[in-house]
């Protein structure tokens, strides 16, 4: 329970009246006020039923409804608390809150129950309740952005030169012959029977199936370096799961395997697969521990040849040793892209012009740092593996269509 602040203002005023008044009655005056509070209190002891209606499951920075509303006949004003995982906007108003919710961090969270101040009938005193009960939010990377890449990799418009060139699946299992269509890769034309028809003909390809894809996510020390507001695992997720969800476009089973220094998570490839693996990896958080990349391998080595993305950082040859020792176990049966996010900040400092002596000092760290991981882009490359770097923004965009252009080329 608590007094209203217009108490202390009114008691401010009887303590000046005191000065033009007999002090019986100014004190008079101030237990009048007093007891009124008290009586306000008393009449605002009952805890209204406030009913909330808030989504479950959120995709990561992708705002979600939230509504409270308190029952009607008291004079309440409600408000839904926060956490440092989750954002409320607007967090109170008066008996009804329409507003917004935002998942800042992926995982599990509690959303606090609501909270409602009842007002007395003098506007006096309150109490502040706790009305509900607390709820589970489960935070997802940001899957609509996932299924966007996968429509625009299913209808062929994530092709490097930036046109479309039409549904991805040309395969490689002739099914028949066709009339030529406009949106048709030049090499599907068949020749003899363009000839023999006296128009351009094309070939029509069965859709591969049974490809795998696998999706080896890094959650070592190394991916918890941050890149904005996000650590560079947050980003690897986001990609993953448009890599998933793009093998389900396509008709391509897919799995994943989380590790660390051992395997955290491990989700064999299926058909329809991305729902199972949003679900397996959506909570994974990055420790401080060193990966051991020979174990992750070892898990996937001896499947069927697959494409496996390695989504992890790529730093100076010292760090990225075990990486690179590891790697030939991968690539000798498989076809293996290591997915790495650049890093902007880094090259902002070689490219840009120096203000003060000590950004003369960064530049050449910076420097130094770009070159080792050419070194190490390298190295894995001689290994036999493709390797891909990209802004933040790009990223899940530039890793969904090295697997379209790798499964064009019929390489796994």
């Amino acid at each position: 329970m608590s007094p209203r602040p217009r108490v202390a203002y009114i008691l401010g005023a009887v303590a000046l009246a005191a000065l033009l008044v007999p002090p019986v009655w100014a004190a008079l005056a101030a237990a009048v006020v007093i007891v009124a509070c008290v009586a306000d209190v008393v009449a605002a002891r009952a805890t209204p039923d406030v009913e909330r209606t808030a989504p479950r499951i959120l995709a990561r920075g992708v705002p979600g409804v939230l509504a409270l509303e308190a029952a009607p006949g008291l004079r309440t004003v409600v408000r839904q608390p926060t956490t440092a995982e989750l954002r409320v906007e607007p967090q109170q108003a008066v008996r009804r809150v329409a507003g917004s919710i935002v998942g800042i961090r992926r995982g599990r969270h509690t959303l606090p129950a609501p909270a409602v101040r009842v007002d007395g009938p003098l506007g006096l005193g309150c109490r502040y309740r706790r009305s509900g009960e607390e709820s589970e939010v489960l935070v997802y990377p940001d899957v609509p952005k996932a299924r966007r890449l996968a429509r625009a990799a299913r209808g062929g418009r994530l092709s490097a030169e930036g046109r479309r060139r039409g549904p991805l699946g040309l395969g490689t299992e002739f099914e028949s012959v066709r009339d030529y269509q406009s949106d048709d890769d030049v090499r599907q034309i068949n020749w003899r029977a363009t000839q023999r028809m006296g128009r351009p003909m094309s070939n029509q390809y069965r859709v591969e199936r049974d490809r795998d894809v696998v999706c080896l996510i890094d959650c070592g020390r190394l991916t918890a370096a941050p890149v904005g507001d996000e650590t560079r695992l947050d980003i690897a997720l986001d990609a993953a799961i448009a890599v998933a969800e793009t093998a389900d476009e396509l008709s391509d089973r897919v799995g994943a395997i989380a590790f660390d220094s051992g395997i955290l998570r491990a989700l064999s490839p299926r058909r329809r697969g991305a729902r199972a693996v949003l679900a397996a990896v959506f909570d994974l958080e990055p420790r401080s521990v060193d990966s051991d990349y020979r174990r992750a391998f070892a898990a996937v080595s001896e499947g069927k040849r697959a494409l496996v993305l390695v989504f992890t950082d790529l730093i100076e040859d010292a760090a990225a040793r075990p990486l690179l020792a590891a790697i030939p176990v991968l690539a000798r049966r498989h076809a293996v892209v290591v997915a790495s996010v650049a890093d902007d900040d880094l090259e902002h400092l070689v490219v840009s012009e120096p203000d003060r002596p000590i950004d003369v000092y960064r530049a050449v760290a910076a420097g130094d740092v770009l070159e080792a991981r050419d070194h190490v882009v390298a190295a894995l490359r001689h290994a036999g593996a493709q390797v891909l770097t990209a802004s933040r923004d790009a990223f899940p965009a530039a890793c969904v269509r090295a697997y379209v252009q790798m499964k064009a080329r019929g390489a796994f």
